[in-house]
């Protein structure tokens, strides 16, 4: 095989198999599978620990689902994190070793390493929290179709996060081939989790 099909043939595997596991087990994917998967920016974030963290080097799971939040968001990010914290836990050990699950804050202002790491820790402290520069953070979320803005000012003085509320799913190839809204079931992540790594 030349070089050039060969590099496309793997580069296409992850999202092939993907789309295996959509149609040929017993069960559908309850994510939305994309016709043409987002490649991953390779730009840096810092991680709780202080270490540089890229969603594309970094990420050397199978797959990583990764969520867009904030610490003060007052309904949906705790939502959307206790429904993948519990979908962890439906995983067997097998499985749960071959997914990671990151956080990237929409509001750095406020969410400090410090503070990411105690928010996460509530879920699971196994899960990775990213920060970076608010300018980084929206850069970053528009190349995985996740837009981020500040909201309007609140009573209290403080103010609200605007912010995509997609899970994006990135695979070994660093593309995003599936993603899942936020109403999504700690059962039904876990099923597709099951069903994409068992591809």
């Amino acid at each position: 095989m030349p070089e050039g099909r060969r590099a496309l043939a793997a580069a296409l595997m992850p999202l092939a198999l993907v789309l295996a596991a959509c149609g040929g087990g017993d069960e559908q994917l309850t994510g939305a599978v994309l016709d043409q998967p987002y490649v991953v920016p390779t730009t840096p974030l810092t991680a709780t620990d202080g270490s540089s963290y890229s969603l594309a080097r970094n990420t050397d799971k199978r797959l990583t689902l990764v969520f867009f939040g904030y610490t003060h968001c007052p309904d949906i990010c705790s939502v959307v994190m206790a429904n993948l914290a519990s979908a962890m836990t439906r995983l067997d050990d097998a499985d749960r070793e071959q997914v990671d699950v990151v956080f990237v804050t929409t509001d750095p202002a406020r969410d400090d390493v410090h503070v990411l790491r105690s928010y996460l820790d509530r879920f699971d402290p196994a899960f990775i929290g990213l920060t970076a520069p608010i300018n980084t953070v929206v850069a970053v979320g528009r190349k995985l179709a996740i837009a981020v803005a500040h909201g309007a000012k609140l009573p209290t003085g403080g103010y609200d996060i605007t912010h995509g509320t997609s899970v994006v799913g990135i695979d070994a190839g660093d593309k995003v081939p599936i993603v899942w809204n936020q109403d999504t079931s700690p059962a039904q992540f876990a099923s597709d989790i099951h069903q994409l790594l068992d591809s």
